[in-house]
């Protein structure tokens, strides 16, 4: 297997990106410590930002073209799941979540215990070690406990979806794993328990939490203006709850697009992503501020997906598939970087990246290396948004569906190992094996991005190299350099045959 290890290695460079000859171009300064803003979106596919998909895209998104226009397009970035909690923890952690105990679905959003464990370097835990102030806004669904109890008469699931109530304390929380400060929800209901710091203080309809969740993080980079000007900067994390079902845009935005509700609540949601970035160029922090943009898997087909496609709309653009499935839209996602003074404006990049790279590149950008056992599935793409070409770029990454299926993915090739979707999709997995179709998918995307043609019965060399890869990416745990670590709990193997797979979204 030694020379699947050596597939996977990735080059580093070693010097620091911000010296003198970066001062002499007109860089800030302040670029080698600069505020990051990272905001992510809750169900929005690929094809929703029309810049990505204008054939297509029928849905308005001026502030995220412009976003797009003045920075790095990412045409080939990807969640590190199909569905939302993995994907946050992978953000958060540089690790796969099915190297955890939950290797498939999600959290409920109750009192779960929290996937993070209490030892492990979260980005925002980083970022503090190293002078940042940290903030989360918007939706942890990563876990917590409480002091609170559910009603014994009731199922302790309901209790969750049903959310804490007021005063409730929360226990190993984002204030435990990284964060100076917290406001938001564990997931959004009905009705959502909202959350200062570690206490419930008010209960919220679901329809007033983007709106409130937005001005929140405009009220932080407001407070947080001084102190990053004087040398303290700030990383924002900001976990929007849109276009996430329900879907509940505000009244303001009812109606204002041809598609409805679901295209008025994504053009809702980027007019917030506006507020926001106009927040910074309120107070002059723009230019010392990397601003990332992106989604935690595609669309959810609960957005009426069909519906929207009858009206001329592609949420997934030219890729199959929504979330929840292992195939590209449920996890190639709107990925976007803007960094006044290095990156350039318009730029696109074709580089194979995944949401697990966010540690590694923080660590690049601050020059500080990372603990050995932090950052496992973590790549820096910094070479990428700087012109590094000479840096090999990431060379695989590892999808995870809803059902904990799995894909490997090394160049232009990709193999599913499943006969259907991994997920909600049609066929299901179950369903694809009654009808006789192979027990795994192998694509070559550059040649068929939609994942048409599968080559299983034609290439055996290749299934058998990239089956090799992720064995050896499992059993070592890490897919990075290093000594090998441990998964937290055997991981369910990728090789056996597909099983049963749930019809209905439940998530």
């Amino acid at each position: 297997m030694k020379h699947v290890f050596t597939s996977l290695t990735v080059i580093f460079a070693t010097v620091g990106y911000l010296g003198a000859a970066d001062l002499a171009m007109g860089v800030p300064a302040s670029a080698s410590k600069p505020n990051i803003l990272l905001i992510v979106a809750d169900d929005l596919g690929y094809g929703d930002v029309r810049c990505l998909n204008p054939e297509r895209g029928k849905i308005p998104t001026p502030h995220l073209d412009r976003l797009a226009a003045q920075g790095m397009t990412f045409s080939d970035a990807h969640s590190g799941s199909s569905v939302c909690t993995p994907t946050r923890y992978g953000l958060l952690t540089g690790r796969y979540a099915w190297r955890t105990r939950l290797q498939a679905g999600v959290l409920d959003g109750g009192n779960d215990e929290p996937l993070i464990a209490a030892d492990r370097l979260t980005v925002a835990g980083f970022l503090r070690q190293h002078g940042y102030y940290t903030a989360c806004i918007g939706k942890w669904h990563l876990g917590f406990q409480s002091d609170a109890k559910p009603d014994p008469s009731g199922p302790k699931k309901d209790f969750g979806r049903r959310g804490l109530p007021r005063g409730a304390r929360i226990l190993d929380g984002p204030l435990t794993r990284g964060f100076d400060y917290f406001w938001g929800c564990s997931n959004a209901r009905t009705m959502s328990s909202v959350i200062e710091n570690d206490q419930v203080v008010e209960m919220l309809p679901t329809v007033e939490m983007l709106p409130r969740l937005i001005g929140c993080a405009v009220d932080q980079i407001g407070a947080r203006a001084a102190d990053a000007r004087s040398g303290r900067p700030f990383f924002l994390y900001v976990p929007l709850t849109s276009p996430h079902t329900p879907i509940v845009p505000a009244p303001d935005w009812q109606g204002k697009s041809p598609l409805g509700p679901y295209g008025d609540f994504v053009m809702q949601t980027d007019a917030g992503v506006g507020r926001i970035l106009a927040a910074l160029d309120e107070h002059g922090l723009a230019d010392e501020t990397l601003v990332i943009f992106t989604s935690d898997n595609g669309c959810s087909p609960q957005a009426g997906t069909a519906k929207l496609e009858a009206q001329g709309h592609f949420a997934s653009a030219s890729y199959r598939g929504y979330k929840s499935d292992i195939w590209e839209g449920g996890h190639r996602v709107p990925f976007f970087v803007r960094w006044p003074g290095r990156v350039r404006s318009g730029a696109h990049c074709d580089r194979l990246v995944c949401l697990t790279d966010l540690l590694a590149t923080c660590a690049e950008i601050l020059n500080r290396p990372l603990p050995a056992t932090a950052g496992e599935d973590s790549v820096s793409f910094l070479p990428a948004l700087i012109g590094g070409a000479a840096v090999p770029p990431r060379q695989a990454v590892v999808h995870h569906s809803i059902q904990g299926r799995f894909s490997l993915r090394e160049g232009p090739w990709k193999l599913n190992f499943c006969a259907g979707s991994g997920g909600w999709g049609t066929p299901s997995d179950a369903d694809a094996a009654s009808q006789g179709l192979p027990k795994w998918q192998l694509y070559n995307l550059v040649a068929d991005p939609a994942e048409t043609v599968n080559l299983y019965d034609t290439k055996p060399e290749e299934i058998s190299r990239l089956a090799a890869i992720l064995a050896q990416t499992i059993a070592q745990g890490r897919s990075t350099p290093g000594t090998p670590c441990a998964n937290d709990v055997p991981v369910r193997s990728p090789f056996q045959p597909s099983g049963k797979t749930r019809k209905s979204p439940a998530h």
